[in-house]
């Protein structure tokens, strides 16, 4: 029995997080006290942007009018597919009532918040499925009002492919905003008078870092790091498609970890054969994010058994879990910690982040331990509610008085005290003995 690292990461997701704390807590003071006015400020220093925030329907009208035909279809396509698997999340939660005891009927009422930011990176390259990931999921949900930010492309406003992946989506407000400006314009209501119950979308160490300080004040998705894949794979895999998600995923970013688990050492040396020569194959921009990305954040494991497999597997709770290996309902059936999981040799992490439908906004840094990733659940607020009769009350009633005395919380007991006071006059009732300290 044994685990053996063929390749060891030299670095961890923690870089540089102090860096970015500091730089946000400042941005968010500044915001907390200027308002609108310091948004205007950062989208003008950070992204020389000095346009509209809020765009009106002629001018998304006029900026999305020459995307192609065949872009519209994929995009509506693609948003067909999250929308859909959305609705069906939804319907998996339902509203009920039950009686837990003669006279007390207690139950659920399933509600959508009232207002989402839905966010959208656009930095190298547009993001455009962030864009139908969050908003059709949202409107799934039922959300009243989804207000949709990204930052300006390149000089310009937003990028005409990622606001038609907005529009199509269902978003109601659209604002030419990115970073954390643009996190916290949403979270505040800035230029739209509409603060966001919840915020979501990916972005990069500084977006991440918005959102984790301004939780509590809002609802975030996750909290979100660099970008991660990992591949269980035995024998049975071909190696030159697992160096191929791995590069496929590390091409995120300088500090996008990709990790192979496997029980087969001549497949980890092949694997770690072919990666760098795929990489070299890269364009210019993703060759430099992925061969880094490789180098300081890549690992082979080799396992003697795949229980050992499956054990480090869980251990690391990889944001994308790929499994290409024999007797796929026993991993499906085995793991329990990823964010998303991708089932056999026939898919993988792309078609997940683009058009399967399962969303790709998911946790990272181990985060999938204990969260999942976004879902039409993150918009929705499972309610409870309680009606009983008089009958009831008294039942209810008398042990609720006697445990609030045990708790030393002689007001709420007399809530009940005066109840049965009420509902059961002349009765003698055991209430219990206030506590003495």
């Amino acid at each position: 029995m044994s685990v053996k690292y063929l390749k060891k990461a030299s670095k961890t997701a923690e870089t540089e997080t102090a860096t970015a704390q500091k730089v946000v807590t400042e941005m968010l003071a500044d915001i907390d006290q200027r308002g609108e006015q310091a948004v205007r400020d950062y989208a003008l220093k950070l992204d020389k942007w000095s346009g509209d925030i809020v765009m009106s329907e002629a001018a998304i009208a006029q900026a999305i009018k020459d995307v192609p035909d065949h872009v519209r279809r994929d995009i509506d396509f693609a948003c067909k597919q999250v929308y859909d698997f959305a609705v069906a999340q939804k319907n998996s939660t339902e509203s009920f009532q039950t009686e837990l005891h003669p006279g007390v009927i207690a139950g659920q009422k399933v509600l959508p918040v009232n207002v989402v930011g839905c966010y959208a990176p656009s930095g190298r390259y547009a993001h455009i499925a962030s864009a139908y990931m969050t908003v059709a999921t949202a409107k799934a949900a039922g959300v009243k009002t989804i207000i949709a930010c990204s930052s300006p492309y390149r000089g310009g406003g937003i990028h005409p492919y990622l606001l038609y992946a907005f529009k199509a989506a269902g978003a109601d407000v659209i604002m030419t905003l990115g970073g954390v400006q643009a996190i916290a314009a949403m979270a505040n209501g800035l230029f739209t008078g509409k603060p966001a119950d919840v915020v979501v979308g990916p972005g990069n160490k500084f977006v991440a870092e918005a959102k984790r300080t301004l939780f509590g004040k809002v609802g975030i998705d996750v909290f979100a790091g660099p970008s991660e894949v990992a591949v269980i794979a035995d024998d049975s895999a071909d190696a030159a498609m697992v160096a191929s998600d791995l590069v496929g995923q590390a091409e995120h970013g300088h500090e996008s970890p990709a990790w192979l688990f496997t029980t087969s050492e001549p497949l980890a040396k092949e694997v770690m054969r072919l990666v760098p020569e795929l990489i070299e194959k890269l364009p210019p921009i993703a060759r430099d994010a992925a061969g880094s990305a490789w180098r300081d954040y890549g690992e082979v494991i080799v396992c003697d058994t795949r229980e050992e497999v499956a054990a480090i597997s869980d251990k690391y709770a990889s944001e994308h879990l790929e499994v290409q290996a024999r007797d796929l309902d026993w991993w499906l059936e085995t793991l329990t910690c990823y964010g998303s999981l991708f089932l056999g040799e026939e898919t993988t992490v792309a078609y997940g982040d683009k058009a399967a439908g399962t969303n790709h906004v998911l946790p990272t840094k181990g985060a999938a331990r204990y969260s999942g990733g976004l879902s039409v659940h993150k918009f929705m607020k499972v309610l409870t509610w309680q009606r009983m009769t008089r009958e009831a009350s008294r039942d209810i009633g008398l042990v609720t008085a006697r445990i609030s005395r045990l708790e030393g919380m002689e007001a709420h007991a007399r809530t009940a005290d005066d109840r049965l006071a009420k509902y059961c006059p002349g009765e003698k009732f055991d209430l219990g003995e206030a506590v003495t300290l």
